[in-house]
């Protein structure tokens, strides 16, 4: 191991406190920076600031609704095990309110902001859903970064023991992910997912200032789709599954999830390329 991290921070705030805490503090952070984002997009469009403070309100709360409930549907557990003593979602309700505790799925994001915003565009803005999805895709982008760096303050969403000369002893994360009672390094998935977000925030950028393809109905979030999900499918397989199930499946609910975005980022960058004749 040439660099090894022991990774010992906590996401307190304040000592014995569990909220606020850094998690939030970097989930707000990342909405913060995502509103500058389109706001200099739609300041260059000419879109009214009450229009964006409005975006805003509609992502912000599909985003925390979507995710949240994303996570309880596709990842449980649904009932108390009473072997385990694990407590389910369905049997406490109240639960799935403590979203402090940490459990929110992007898939679930994905589509509670895919349907606030068909509504927005309807009712607030008149445009087309693409033009919206469009300029929405870097800030999304970059806010999903901070996301992931929120989950690595917290310690969750871990890799699986690394067989790179790099890893991170994860100390907060529980005594099962210890191995013969060891505690191992593992891939730090949170940040390879964070950079991956990153690299994409900064790509989309450079294609909506530099190539204009703000213009190019679909291509903009099209990329978004392929590239986030591309990035989210293959970093699952060295990520600890997050489901029972996933310690049986070739492929795990992430992955099963991700594919149908793919495929619709990839005929939204077809569909565009082959409509506006578009040169990058």
């Amino acid at each position: 191991m040439i660099l090894g991290i022991d990774w010992k921070v906590s996401s307190e705030l304040i000592e014995g406190w569990s909220t606020p805490n850094k998690y939030g503090l970097l989930f707000v952070s990342g909405i913060v920076l995502g509103y500058y984002v389109i706001k200099k997009m739609f300041k260059k469009e000419n879109v009214s600031d009450q229009i964006l403070d409005k975006l805003l309100l509609y992502i912000v709360i599909a985003t925390v609704v979507g995710a949240r409930l994303g996570h309880v549907f596709f990842y449980g557990p649904y009932w108390d095990n009473p072997i385990t003593g694990e407590r389910g979602y369905f049997s406490h309700p109240i639960d799935i309110l403590k979203i402090y505790e940490g459990g929110l799925a992007s898939h679930g994001a994905a589509i509670a902001i895919f349907i606030a915003l068909v509504l927005f565009s309807r009712k607030i803005v008149q445009r087309p859903i693409l033009y919206i999805l469009d300029r929405v895709a870097a800030p999304i982008s970059i806010a999903g970064c901070f996301i992931r760096l929120g989950n690595l303050v917290n310690h969750e969403i871990i890799g699986t023991p690394t067989n790179l000369p790099w890893g991170f002893k994860f100390y907060n994360a529980g005594p099962e992910y210890d191995i013969n009672g060891e505690m191992v390094y593992r891939h730090p998935a949170q940040l390879y997912e964070a950079l991956a977000y990153l690299a994409l925030f900064l790509f989309l950028r450079f294609l909506y200032w530099k190539k204009d393809a703000g213009q190019k109905s679909g291509f903009l979030f099209g990329i978004f789709l392929t590239v986030m999900f591309i990035a989210r499918f293959f970093i699952e397989f060295i990520k600890v599954g997050q489901t029972q199930r996933d310690d049986f499946w070739f492929i795990n609910t992430g992955q099963i999830l991700s594919i149908p975005f793919v495929l619709a980022g990839i005929y939204l960058i077809y569909r565009a390329i082959k409509k506006d004749k578009i040169s990058i």
